[in-house]
């Protein structure tokens, strides 16, 4: 793409719906509009500080910012504590929210106020459209730049990739501030096709009445934790055109599960905030993952990595990838995810997932503490959601699964893995408990709701 290239706010037509809020369709000629009677009101500089819980408002702020030259900063987390962290390190002027909100900084309401005809304006590609921030579940969150190119060539390929059509209806789970939700929720539908639902959207009631108020075909944007929680509702669902999910692995149970439920294929992204989505695959087809249209991947030896339209460098990525045939990949697990005890290799990952096909075992996860490559005594550990099994029948039935060596010591059993709400679970309090709170005489604990 030429360095001077520009690319369209909305590659929409303007009688096109690309958004419900509510029974109301709203149109690319009404967004336009509606840009543009914001893009009035804001100040004359950014940054801006966008954590509007309505999706549809999301996107009029952000597009509004961007009309003006200025960036919008992305943060799923929304406590006021990391927002007014964001606003301060990165020089926010002002925020964009439809709550209140007590932060160093003026925040404004953007309400929707059409007045007349807004223009489409032709953005630089190199443009830098936004800011997005890790989840920070394995450390201080990090900034990454997003060009326009590469948010709209992104967009693009995820709807060529999901089949999404321009009647298609969009019901995500996931904050339009997460670079998952953000592409697939507000930038899929505003350069590519469909139709995003604007409320937000989290437990099971919420996602069957937000289906079922959409005409079809219907798409679930979503993650393994909702899912898992939809399924174990039982509340029924509308028909769906097909099933998305993302932020953490998805086990073949439950995605078997939701497919023999839901009658919908279970298809899963692969991709971080660096990159964006660059791969997809159906979970139930196996291991291997299909690149987006355009994504370049280098696989060796030293690490992988993407080459992303749009971005002016290749990403380097924390897995571990080999190819498989046909121009598709496997995922070995993270390159920090690998551990060596008695003189073998196992990953977490892989770890994890035994673990959590244990009967009787509703989620769980495999840890090393941070000195297991100094400490010749080290050994992992693993936090279990069980109940009614203890941590011996756990520790006994991995006894036939895996080697000795990476048998957890010690066994925490918990109500419910300290997840957030995309799904991502909180490293440094299972940790503390695993290590910490240790009792050496049982080698397990148990860890209620009541905990702090």
């Amino acid at each position: 793409m030429p360095a001077d290239a520009t690319l369209p706010l909305t590659g929409r037509a303007l009688g096109e719906v690309i958004f419900r809020r509510g029974a109301t369709p709203v149109t690319a000629a009404r967004f336009l509009a509606e840009v543009a009677a914001l893009a009035a009101r804001l100040p004359d500089e950014g940054p801006v500080l966008n954590f509007c819980a309505d999706r549809y408002l999301a996107l009029v702020g952000f597009a509004a910012a961007l009309s003006r030259g200025q960036v919008t900063l992305l943060s799923a987390d929304r406590s006021a504590p990391r927002l007014a962290d964001i606003a301060r390190l990165h020089g926010a002027r002002y925020a964009l929210s439809d709550t209140d909100a007590a932060l160093p900084l003026p925040v404004l309401r953007p309400a929707v106020e059409p007045a007349g005809d807004g223009a489409n304006p032709a953005i630089p590609a190199a443009a830098i459209a936004a800011i997005a921030f890790t989840s920070g579940s394995t450390g201080e969150p990090r900034p990454h730049a997003k060009p326009w190119g590469a948010l709209v060539a992104g967009a693009r390929a995820a709807a060529e990739r999901f089949a999404v059509a321009p009647g298609t209806s969009i019901v995500g789970t996931i904050p339009a501030q997460h670079m998952y939700g953000f592409e697939t929720t507000l930038m899929l539908p505003l350069v590519a096709a469909g139709a995003a639902h604007a409320g937000p959207v989290f437990y099971p009631s919420d996602i069957q009445e937000a289906l079922a108020a959409l005409p079809a075909p219907r798409l679930l944007v979503t993650t393994p934790l909702q899912l898992r929680a939809l399924l174990g509702a039982g509340v029924p669902l509308p028909p769906l055109a097909g099933i998305v999910s993302a932020t953490a692995p998805l086990a073949e149970s439950l995605a078997a599960a939701a497919e023999e439920t839901f009658g919908a294929p279970v298809l899963e992204i692969y991709g971080a905030t660096e990159a964006g989505s660059v791969a997809s695959r159906r979970t139930l087809d196996g291991e291997a993952w299909d690149p987006y249209p355009g994504m370049r991947f280098t696989i060796a030896e030293a690490g992988a990595e993407v080459a992303v339209p749009g971005l002016a460098l290749p990403v380097p990525l924390a897995d571990t990838l080999e190819w498989c045939g046909e121009g598709r990949f496997r995922l070995l697990g993270r390159r920090g995810d690998m551990v060596k005890l008695a003189g073998k290799r196992a990953s977490l990952a892989g770890l994890t997932r035994i673990l959590t096909t244990i009967e009787g075992v509703e989620d769980g996860l495999f840890l090393a503490p941070d000195d297991i490559d100094r400490n010749p005594r080290a050994r992992l550990a693993a936090a279990v959601v069980a109940p009614g099994r203890s941590a011996e029948e756990i520790v006994a039935t991995l006894r036939d699964k895996v080697e000795p060596a990476f048998l957890p010591r010690p066994v925490v059993l918990l109500d419910a893995l300290p997840r957030d709400a995309l799904g991502k679970v909180n490293r440094a309090r299972i940790v503390e408990l695993a290590w910490r709170r240790r009792e050496p005489a049982t080698d397990a604990l148990h860890i209620g709701d009541a905990e702090p």
